[in-house]
């Protein structure tokens, strides 16, 4: 009987004791490999010109529009999974090669001969295969409300993004050939807009999303300033609107996505809150500042110095989808917000937290350096163009900002 009952806790014992030997062991090696992966913040960013490490990544995305074999291979390596991905690796790389063009002004004429290249394959991409060649496949299962009948569908998604490439495009060099498809462009947003109730654009059937109708306020200001034209009441009346009907209570965080008239359909998630506190930052400092800093409370994280971002704040937790990617349990590290966390933490200047990003990137990013290239292994090419507008980004909004001003 004595043996019988000593048995089971000898054993407890040992277990006990060996987790606390890697408990400790952890606590030992985990402050040491925040030491071993300790990038230095000005290899990735940089007050002017380019950071060392931004123009092996842009160079990377380079190469892919040189090589039309290669671009045919990663663009439909992307497809298969989401046509969306496609099309925003573009965007973000377009408006990174806007910053970049203002950043190194020797580098200018290739970075507008890539821009054009880009935004004119986007659009004959568009025309040929209608909204849905940039949609995923659920888009068809329903009505474009905010569509006339008989009349081709439009997204705010894809009219806000296309928009936001000419309009940077002409701010750095403008061009006439841009400014009637952008007229066209801005046109429907507004009319889109001026359709629901809380002054949203549809997505996806009766889907508006903050992600993208903030960004659309963004086209907005750019073509006010290129143009001449005032959209500022309607952006004001957006910001009004969304402060009282798209805000999640517990939080203060904007929500993700809503139908028309306003119903809440996704919570906030990080993967659409860090963008659109970067696009707010241009037609509204404070309301931008106001929603960073409620999501790095939120969902950013700092774990003995490796920072990321989770996809849900806690008192809201959603699914996994294909915008929030892969959430890695119990941390609830999410990669989609995690990457566009660089792009608000640069929008705001957070240093301490862009540190801790970095190292987090370090350590599970996997970079591949070759042949005068970098390239994250656990990313794709939207990821890596996410990353490069975050480390480029600053020229075009302050250029901007200073034209609006009266």
């Amino acid at each position: 009987m004595g043996e019988d009952r000593a048995g089971p806790v000898s054993d407890r014992t040992r277990i006990l004791a060996s987790i606390a030997a890697i408990a400790l062991a952890a606590a030992a090696w985990l402050p040491a490999l925040r030491l071993i992966f300790d990038p230095d913040p000005a290899e990735f960013f940089t007050e002017r010109g380019v950071a060392p490490k931004a123009r092996l990544l842009a160079e990377r995305h380079l190469r892919l529009w040189r090589d039309p074999d290669l671009r045919r291979h990663e663009i439909e390596r992307m497809r298969v999974r989401n046509a969306e991905w496609d099309f925003m690796g573009r965007s973000f790389f377009v408006w990174s090669l806007a910053n970049l063009a203002l950043r190194e002004p020797s580098q200018a004429a290739e970075c507008l001969d890539v821009m054009d290249a880009i935004i004119g394959e986007t659009i004959r991409i568009e025309d040929e295969g209608g909204v849905h060649a940039f949609l995923m496949p659920y888009g068809r299962t329903a009505r474009f409300v905010q569509s006339e009948p008989g009349e081709p569908p439009r997204s705010h998604f894809v009219d806000g993004e296309i928009a936001l490439m000419l309009g940077m495009r002409r701010v750095v060099a403008d061009r006439e050939e841009y400014r009637e498809p952008l007229r066209i462009r801005i046109d429907r947003i507004v009319t889109r807009m001026r359709k629901s109730p809380v002054l949203s654009g549809e997505s996806y059937p009766n889907e508006c999303w903050t992600f993208c109708n903030t960004l659309g306020l963004a086209a907005l200001r750019v073509a006010d300033v290129l143009d001449g034209t005032d959209h500022q009441g309607l952006i004001h009346d957006w910001i009004a609107t969304a402060k009282e009907r798209l805000v999640e209570p517990a939080t203060g965080l904007l929500i993700s996505a809503y139908t028309v008239s306003g119903q809440s359909i996704y919570g906030p998630e990080g993967s659409t809150i860090w963008m659109a506190a970067h696009c707010l930052a241009l037609v509204d400092e404070a309301f931008a500042a106001d929603q960073y800093a409620r999501a790095k409370r939120e969902i950013g994280r700092n774990v003995l110095g490796f920072a990321y971002a989770r996809e849900w704040p806690p008192s809201c937790p959603g699914g996994i989808d294909v915008d929030s990617g892969i959430v890695i349990p119990v941390l609830g590290i999410s990669a989609s917000s995690s990457g566009l966390a660089f792009v608000a933490a640069a929008t705001f200047d957070d240093r301490p937290f862009l540190e801790g990003l970095l190292a987090s990137l370090s350590l599970g990013g996997f970079p591949i350096e070759r042949d005068g290239t970098l390239a994250y292994a656990s990313s794709n090419q939207v990821g890596d163009a996410v990353l490069l507008y975050a480390m480029t980004l600053g020229p075009i909004w302050q250029r901007v900002k200073e034209r609006g001003r009266p």
